[in-house]
């Protein structure tokens, strides 16, 4: 299709579903105007969100985002999944307490591999463009740097709540850490992006897009701020360093039992924010969890449903919701429970770790002394303990994680 003449909806079904679920827009007027040009001339805007590669796994929580990014290309428009190779190695210091540790190269291109892989399980990859802000950054030379860094002053950087109470505590702040909103910015100049997408804890940098793109005598873009979801503790925002997240690359049974341990205040912000439910659904949830009339827990394995269904299959998502019936329900064993094959006799905690039911000896150890190891349903409370291994076995790691043991 020549995208010159692009045919879009309606500029007022555009704005109805861009701005559902979003937390602020600036401005909504600005962003009506960017639609209406585009609908008259035919020209899709250029949407963009950048993505540090600080660790390997997108989340659902990243996702809030993304599914945005994915409307905005169901309606004709142009979406720029930009992998921020080079800022990684700066580190985004938003939130942050203390400077944080810098990612080498290497590590930034691996976890940048996954990070393709992932984001298609929700955008269109034949209407993605995929970006690496190294393409201007490693190939600017200092003078250009210099007329960048003068475009911003120390202190507007310092209005920033987390760099301003560092600045008040006698926390250091590295100058490093003070170019990296300046670098973001500029990826919006390098794409002259119409729309740009982030958490709510992305509007200063998302906001100095705006700022530096003028600058640069460019339209500034709309900034759109999504919520941040909380975690699955109920407590903090979702993060892989909290352990309190559910990767979109996890299997179905992961995603189902991760889903069901939230509380049941989160069912409504979870099925709104990471599912494609529509808002009369939503509603009923909502009015059922206040009236009693549903037990919270059947609304909650529909959402695992609906979750394990977007980032797999409707198939895997009824397995995982057998698996976690005969598992939690019926206290008895799934059908896929994988084999773990053993030679000889081993030490349980050499067990746990082979078996990747713990990360670390010293994991397995605690799970020991918390009771949640368990053999044929006798429950293991010595580390020391060796295991003389017999076929079909039945290893337990606390609620999720059960193997099949054979003996070679």
């Amino acid at each position: 299709m020549n995208q010159a003449r692009q045919k879009f909806p309606p500029v007022k079904d555009q704005m109805d579903l861009l701005l559902r679920g979003t937390s602020e827009v600036i401005s909504a007027e600005e962003l009506e105007k960017k639609l209406l040009r585009s609908f008259t001339t035919g020209t899709p805007l250029i949407v963009k969100q950048g993505f540090d590669p600080s660790a390997p796994d997108l989340h659902i929580g990243h996702a809030v985002s993304i599914r945005k990014l994915r409307q905005f290309q169901q309606l004709g428009h142009t979406v720029t999944f930009l992998i921020g190779d080079f800022t990684g190695m700066v580190g985004d210091p938003s939130g942050k307490s203390k400077t944080r540790p810098r990612l080498s190269r290497a590590d930034v291109l691996r976890n940048a591999e996954t990070y393709k892989a992932q984001v298609f399980k929700i955008l269109d990859p034949e209407a993605t463009v995929i970006r690496f802000n190294s393409e201007w950054h490693g190939t600017r030379d200092i003078y250009q740097f210099l007329e960048l860094t003068g475009k911003h002053t120390v202190a507007r950087m310092l209005e920033r709540d987390d760099f301003l109470k560092r600045y008040q505590t006698g926390e250091t702040i590295s100058i490093l850490e003070f170019l990296y909103p300046l670098l973001q910015a500029y990826d919006s100049v390098a794409l002259r992006a119409d729309v740009e997408l982030g958490g709510t804890d992305q509007k200063y940098n998302l906001l100095l897009g705006r700022k530096i793109q003028e600058e640069y005598g460019l339209e500034a873009q709309v900034a759109f701020m999504m919520p941040i979801l909380i975690g699955t503790d109920g407590k903090e925002k979702m993060s892989k360093s909290l352990g309190n997240y559910v990767a979109i690359s996890d299997p179905p049974d992961e995603i189902y039992g991760r889903v069901m341990s939230i509380p049941d205040n989160l069912i409504v912000q979870y099925f709104t924010l990471a599912t494609d439910a529509p808002s009369f659904e939503i509603l009923k949830v909502e009015e059922d969890l206040k009236t009693g009339r549903v037990n919270p827990m059947e609304h909650k394995k529909r959402l695992a449903r609906e979750m394990v269904g977007l980032y797999h299959s409707q198939k895997a998502a009824k397995l995982a919701d057998d698996n976690f019936r005969v598992r939690f329900q019926d206290g008895g064993i799934p059908q896929d429970v994988p084999d773990l094959f053993i030679t000889g006799d081993i030490n349980i905690i050499d067990l746990l770790v082979k078996a990747g039911a713990t990360s670390s000896k010293s994991e397995a150890r605690r799970k020991i002394e918390e009771g949640a190891v368990y053999l044929e349903e006798q429950k293991i409370t010595d580390f020391r303990q060796a295991i003389q291994v017999q076929n079909d076995q039945i290893l337990k790691v606390g609620k999720r994680k059960i193997f099949r043991l054979k003996k070679v």
